[in-house]
This record gives structure tokens, sequence and C-alpha cells, in this order.
């Protein structure tokens, strides 16, 4: 019985690596690195391209700036293969595999996001293996997939605890009464400065970590975006899925999406948090979730997903 239990093991490893393989698109001078899941079986798969979060946030949903891995983005990829849909994942611009030297961080732009994402769902609508195409977006990338999805015409698009507000008004909103008054309005001051498209040479250090001058021209980039005009110049289908328990993105900016884009469908799941693990109100929970992988991505967050990817279009 065990050896039959472990063939069994091993053949569904096995099937499991068979169907991965990596993936890469050339844009903007630079090669962008990925990986593809395909589900077992034939025929036509519907394909989501999965797109990470803000800062240094790879295909998986891993980042340096956290305490460990948190694989919350390839164990989506992997319960969307049991359930019969492909997925794309890869590695933003100077992030993981696609770290080359062309592309400086004083470089980077919310635009160049936009443009890559929206290169890659024109890759996969050219692919004769795909019946729909898809987008995803997690944090930032909901801003991201909003934007790249209205460019390349998608089949549908979904929104994963994504802002919906202007990033200028969630810096105010974060920090205000968590910084001394002095502070608070040097961080208003530069704040203003950066959506005019200004670049600010002081910057006090304490606001460093925000401001920094190799950042600077991205935050200006991003603040040129909001959220609710993205969404609201959708015509596909749309879904937003936001968790009760995420700490980094309210229920609220769901909900300010949803207001936005009234024919999109809004899917709130009760205890998930931003990196979509059910922790419900257990602190130590939440803290441990950022840095292991052994809390399972929601189950619900799942169903949400895999039933809205594979809804035939409307009229159909």
């Amino acid at each position: 019985m065990r050896f039959k239990l472990l063939l069994s093991l091993l053949m569904l490893s096995v099937s499991v690596h068979a169907a991965q393989r990596p993936v890469s698109l050339d844009v903007g001078g630079g090669t962008l690195y990925g990986t593809e899941l395909l589900p077992d079986g034939g025929g036509k798969f519907p394909v989501v391209l999965l797109h990470a979060g803000s800062g240094p946030t790879d295909r998986d949903g891993n980042s340096r700036l956290l305490p460990g891995p948190n694989d919350s983005l390839r164990m989506v990829a992997e319960a969307l293969a049991q359930r019969g849909i492909a997925s794309v994942r890869y590695d933003k611009r100077a992030i993981g595999a696609s770290a080359l030297p062309v592309w400086k961080e004083q470089d980077l732009r919310l635009d160049d996001y936009i443009d890559d994402a929206t290169a890659w769902l024109r890759k996969l609508r050219a692919d004769p293996r795909f019946s729909r195409v898809v987008m995803a977006g997690h944090s930032e990338g909901a801003q991201i997939a909003a934007e790249a999805c209205r460019q390349a015409a998608t089949d549908a698009c979904v929104l994963i605890a994504g802002a919906g507000h202007p990033l200028d008004d969630i810096l105010r909103d974060q920090l205000k009464g968590k910084l001394p008054p002095e502070l608070e309005a040097q961080s208003e001051r530069i704040l203003v400065a950066l959506k005019q498209g200004k670049t600010v040479d002081d910057v006090p250090q304490a606001l460093m970590m925000l401001y920094h001058p190799s950042v600077q021209p991205y935050l200006i980039s991003s603040l040129k975006h909001d959220p609710r005009a993205a969404i609201a110049a959708l015509t596909m289908p749309v879904l937003i899925l936001q968790g009760t328990s995420d700490i980094q993105v309210q229920v609220s900016e769901a909900q300010a999406l949803a207001a936005a884009a009234p024919r999109a469908r809004l899917v709130v799941v009760e205890g998930m948090n931003h990196l979509l693990k059910i922790v419900g109100d257990d602190e130590a929970k939440q803290k441990k979730s950022y840095g292991s992988p052994e809390f399972p991505v929601a189950p619900q967050l799942i169903d949400a997903l895999s039933t809205f990817v594979k809804a035939p279009p409307a009229g159909k």
C-alpha cells in the first residue's frame, strides 16, 4: 500500500512538472522570463496571465523584503491547473530572472509594466492553444491589469486586492497621524511636487524609504493613474476579489472599484489576507503567512476565480 502511495505521488509530481515550462518575452531592449503551467489533457484551455504586486515581488508572489517565501501566486497557478485553466506568470523588469543590467531602478515606470503586460496578453491571444485570455493582477498588479486588459482587449479581467484610490490619496491616508507634524508636512510637500511631475532633491532621511530619488520617477508615473478611471474604462467582464483580513488593502478599496464599475462582480472573501491566505483575526497566523508557504491560498478565491474564467462570454 505504501509503495502504491509513493508511486502515485511520484506520477503526480512528474505530471505537474511535465506541464510546466519556462517562457520568455522580449520587450524594451530586454527579456522577461516566466513560467507557463498547463493543465493535464488535450484541447484548448482558457489561460490567465498572473501579475504580481509592487516592489521586488517575483512571479511566485515572493519578495526579498518579506521574511520568507509565501508562494501565493505559484499556488494560484497550480490550483488553476487543477481546474483545467492554464496560466503564465512572469518576473517584472529588474525582478527575479528578469533582473537584467539594462533595467535600472531609476528607469522603471508603471507605464512600462503596463506595456509589458499588454505584450504578454497579445502573445497569449495569438497562441492557438488558448480558448480565452484573462488577466489577473494582485495588489499594484491590479492597476496594471486594468490598464493592460483595456489595451489588449482581453476576454475578462480580474483585480485582486487592488487599490481603489490614486497612490497619493493612499499614502496620505496611511501616513495620517503616524508622522510628527513636521514630517507630515514634508511628505505632503514631496507628494504635491511628484504629482506635478517634479522630482525632489531635499528628502528628509526619515522619508527616504518612501521618496528615495531613484524611485521618484516611478512614483511620478504611478501618480498619473487612477484605478477607478482604469476599471471604469473596461468593457469586458470584470471580477474584483478582496479579503476581509487584508491589513494592506481595506475592503473599502474594493468597494470603491466596484462603485466605479457597477457591472463588475465583487467577491469579498471572509478571513483572507493580502497574501490570499485564510488567517482570520489570528495575528500569529497573519504574521507567519508573510514568511511561510505552509498556508494554502483561500479555496474561496480559487472557486470564484476559476468559475469566472470559465464563464462563457455574455450572449453565448
